[in-house]
Order: structure tokens, then sequence, then C-alpha cells
């Protein structure tokens, strides 16, 4: 699993590539959270991961949360298809603002 964090303007975006599982969550959890600090909103790019279990649902939930109470944007983009079916399995597909792409994403929260 990689992240790769990139400032966008005021926005981070956090490219995540690989497997999001229990032995690779607490570092996206690291990540997100400490973007989440330095940014006025954090758009997290899901385009290479190519799974994500439950730990890392609660990654980008609790992140969510913490730009939300902060009053930051938080949105997903690009989500590859298995991590899609698991949001959507969980119906946080309703929760989370998620953009076809990560530009739109950008453009939409700029």
């Amino acid at each position: 699993m990689e992240i790769n964090i990139s400032q966008q303007g005021a926005l981070q975006v956090v490219a995540i590539s690989g497997e999001v599982d229990l032995s690779t969550s607490p570092k996206v959890r690291e990540a997100l959270l400490s973007c989440i600090k330095g940014a006025h909103g954090v758009v997290v790019d899901l385009s290479a991961v190519s799974y994500i279990d439950s730990s890392g649902v609660a990654s980008l939930v609790e992140a969510f949360q913490t730009a939300k109470t902060k009053g930051l944007g938080f949105a997903l983009a690009e989500v590859s298809e298995t991590p899609m079916r698991v949001l959507k399995l969980a119906r946080l597909d309703q929760v989370f603002v998620i953009y076809p792409r990560v530009d739109e994403a950008v453009a939409a929260m700029a």
C-alpha cells in the first residue's frame, strides 16, 4: 500500500494505492488526520485501491467526521470498483461526497 499526498490550492489530495486492510489502515488513518490538520479540505483518490476492509472504511469515516467537525471539506474521488461495492454495501455512498474524478472534486471544493 502506498500513500501519496499533493497540495492543490488549499486542498490536500491523498492518493491511496494497493490494499487497505487491518495492517495498513493505521497508516491511512494517520495520513488523513494529518492532512485535515493542515488543509482547508481533503480529497481522497481511491482509483488505485484494489481492496478495502472494515478497518479501512473506519479510517475514512473517522477522517470524514473529523473534517466535518472542523468545518472542512472531505470527498472521495475516482473510487474503484471494489471499494465502491464495500461503500454501497454499508450505504456509505450516501454519506460521503463522491466525485468521478479528482479534478472535479478539487474544482467543487475550491
